[in-house]
């Protein structure tokens, strides 16, 4: 698989790249983990919010939102993190983070980073520097905890 990595800021998505996206999205979050909720959440094209893609050919295969500091309280969040189920295993998530981080310290230098991980993956984000901040919730039926990365 060659992937091309583009991070775009939301004002210069394309319609067919912003398609592909909720796509993704849906397809993981809503039918494969079986959470009815509201997916296209108003956060898709609000402030300075930018989308980080990996494309192979025509096929997105992975993807994260990166949600402004100004409009989070302080914090970089990054959110929507999603590996199509056609590219898993190949060490995409790894490469997905990385590029994340250097968007991040990009668009916003040393600001804090937030995200909310399903609480199973506490040690993946913690390899990445994340540390826990709060207590564990539950989130359309899956446990979540909250990590941040100063």
């Amino acid at each position: 698989m060659t992937v091309e990595w583009v991070c775009k800021h939301h004002s210069d998505l394309g319609k067919e790249q912003l398609y592909a996206i909720l796509q993704l999205r849906t397809e993981v979050f809503v039918v494969e983990q079986k959470c009815a909720y509201q997916e296209v959440d108003g956060l898709d094209l609000d402030s300075d919010t930018c989308h980080l893609m990996a494309w192979d050919g025509d096929q997105l295969v992975a993807y994260v939102r990166l949600l402004d500091p100004t409009s989070q309280g302080g914090d970089v969040v990054l959110g929507r993190v999603v590996i199509a189920p056609q590219a898993r295993g190949q060490g995409l998530g790894h490469e997905l983070m990385a590029q994340a981080l250097k968007q991040a310290e990009k668009h916003w230098p040393q600001t804090p980073i937030y995200l909310s991980a399903q609480a199973h993956l506490q040690g993946y984000y913690g390899r990445y520097g994340f540390a826990v901040a709060g207590e564990q919730y539950l989130e359309d039926g899956i446990a979540h905890i909250g990590m941040r990365r100063p």
